[in-house]
């Protein structure tokens, strides 16, 4: 049967899972085919940890995919360079002016270096530069407006030269914790004691949208209140607004954002432009796990085999010990602090023991580690692509574990899409067609369908290549058997080799890793024409000197041995 006489396949509509409503909605975009779209970027105070790579290259995708669809994305993404607060509660020490005092540098120093830092390996994962990238030094001026537009609202009170949001007044016509589903009664018991040394403020949950800078503070400015600083959860407020406008498509973000960060962008949003919602979808990358336990720059504890054996035959109960194993890898400040909250009350009395078998690490990796492979848990080290395919091998909204046999597993399916990709280039349909064998044909219309079912079930793309390695599958065997290209249609054969290019290349964003063992190549070429000098085969000799040639470089006969230069 003719493909074109086969009947149309039915692709769903791109949908997307809104977290502010909770349900998968179909992707509609305010203004088509223009899609605006802002994530939350890094705070540009130190090396980029593996888990900022996750965000980066999934909403990557994402921008990719929307304008494979056919729609012009704008895409918006910050770079924090003050506000971002130490502390659970964001109310410590300044993390950029912090790390400056550490490093004996200018504030502004630290955020040239990290930002250079973050987009060199940003580069690396191929994610492409958003359309802007704004950063919070650079619109304070629009943030002073803004928190006096939520002044002006009634809606935020000064308070001994800090400006604070009042979240008890905005509930009472809107709902703070519409995204994260909090409720605003619970939050005020829960918060309630940590009220304490936070006088200036009326309630325990209101935050700060502009913040008194103290005398050692080295990142001021002047504003209607005093010198100070913006708070951190304004500057996304003001600068999606400005390069978006007051309502737009996407807001992205990691799930440890969505609370309080994201729910303080919306209420400040609306308290700023008059109640109207900002963003009509959310969507919350899940986290990542090394070894199963969630990444952290904090202290955790483990204990060994050996440890575990030291705590049993130095009295310690059974059951005890047993709960010791099962323990998952605690933060140590934590477990120091209550260990009978992890263990029972019976572990009082054994502690001092139960610590001195302790081993002390940090679950925290680096991403310039993991391309180098310079970290104690790293078997070796692992390229960029290996690790955006990944990220990518897991749907966003689900954790990853981040382990060496997942990256080997990463790695090897990379290469198997890179020889496909190679061979796939070089492959042509015949000039004649064949029998056409239906089956196969369809198989292979049906997995690019499937890639797209995939994609447009809220961004699958865990299941989009499990679809993708058939194709593969497909390509191998057309490598290996080119005769059985001609069995399906040349429309066919045209739709699986672009089709296959365009989504490995430009919308997975998955690069050919050139070999950089330049040097193994060249002694082993030079061992060959050895060889061939002492067999006398001077066709093979004048070959390997003409394939040097060709490449720039020079074959050298000396009397210490052989060598090769560049050619000048």
């Amino acid at each position: 049967m003719s493909r074109d006489n086969q009947k149309q396949a039915f692709i769903p509509p791109l949908k997307i899972q809104n977290t502010l409503t909770n349900t998968k909605e179909v992707f509609e975009p305010l203004n088509p085919p223009f899609v605006g779209m802002y994530v939350c970027g890094p705070t540009v105070y130190n090396n980029p940890h593996i888990g900022n790579a996750r965000p980066a290259v999934f909403f990557d995708v994402l921008s990719r995919y929307l304008t494979y669809l056919g729609y012009k994305v704008r895409y918006v993404r910050n770079i924090t360079d003050v506000g971002h607060l130490t502390g659970s509660e964001n109310d410590g020490e300044d993390r950029i002016s912090k790390q400056a005092k550490l490093e004996q540098l200018e504030p502004m120093e630290i955020v040239n270096i990290y930002t250079n830092k973050y987009l060199e390996l940003m580069d690396a994962l191929n994610v492409k530069r958003p359309s802007i990238s704004p950063t919070a030094t650079g619109h304070i001026v629009e943030q002073i407006d803004t928190v006096q537009k939520i002044l002006d609202a009634g809606l935020a009170y000064e308070s001994e030269g800090s400006v604070y949001f009042d979240v008890k007044k905005y509930n009472e016509h809107h709902n703070y914790g519409e995204l994260s589903g909090r409720v605003i009664d619970e939050l005020l018991v829960n918060t309630r004691e940590n009220l304490e040394g936070q006088s200036e403020k009326k309630n325990p949950m209101d935050f700060a949208i502009w913040k008194k800078a103290s005398p050692e503070h080295l990142m001021r400015w002047n504003s209607p209140w005093g010198e100070g600083f913006p708070g951190w959860h304004l500057e996304c407020s003001v600068m999606s607004t400005k390069y978006l406008g007051e309502q737009f498509d996407i807001h992205g973000g990691g799930m440890d954002l969505m609370f309080p960060h994201h729910e303080c962008e919306i209420a400040q949003a609306k308290a700023a432009n008059g109640g109207k919602t900002p963003v009509k979808y959310w969507m919350h990358n899940n986290m990542l796990t090394i070894d199963g336990v969630k990444m952290s720059k904090s202290p955790r504890v483990k204990w060994s085999e050996e440890a575990l054996t030291n705590l049993k035959t130095g009295g310690l109960p059974d059951d005890l010990v047993a709960k010791i194993k099962d323990l998952n890898q605690p933060q140590k400040d934590e477990f120091d602090e209550k260990p009978e909250k992890y263990l029972g009350k019976e572990a009082k009395s054994h502690f001092r023991q139960i610590q001195e078998q302790a081993q002390e690490f940090v679950n925290f990796i680096t991403i310039e580690e993991v391309f180098t492979g310079e970290h104690e848990i790293l078997a070796q080290a692992y390229s960029p692509m290996t690790i955006r395919l990944f990220i990518l091998q897991a749907h966003y909204r689900s954790t990853i574990d981040f382990s060496n046999k997942a990256l080997l597993d990463a790695q090897k399916a990379y290469k198997k899409l890179m020889n496909s990709l190679r061979v796939l280039k070089l492959m042509e349909y015949p000039t004649e067609a064949g029998t056409l064998n239906t089956k196969l044909d369809q198989q292979i219309n049906g997995f690019c369908d499937n890639v797209l079912r995939s994609m447009n079930d809220d961004m699958n793309t865990a299941k989009a290549l499990a679809q993708i390695f058939n194709i593969n599958k497909k390509i191998n065997h057309f490598y290996t058997n080119p005769q059985d290209i001609a069995t399906i249609e040349k429309v066919t054969f045209d739709r699986m080799k672009s089709f296959f290019i365009t989504f490995i290349v430009d919308v997975f964003g998955l690069l050919e890793e050139k070999t950089n063992k330049q040097e193994v190549l060249i002694q082993g070429m030079l061992d060959l024409y050895k060889d061939a000098k002492e067999n006398k085969d001077y066709d093979k000799v004048d070959q390997i000197r003409a394939t040097f040639k060709e490449s720039g470089l020079l074959i050298k006969d000396l009397k210490t041995g052989v060598d090769w230069a560049y050619e000048e």
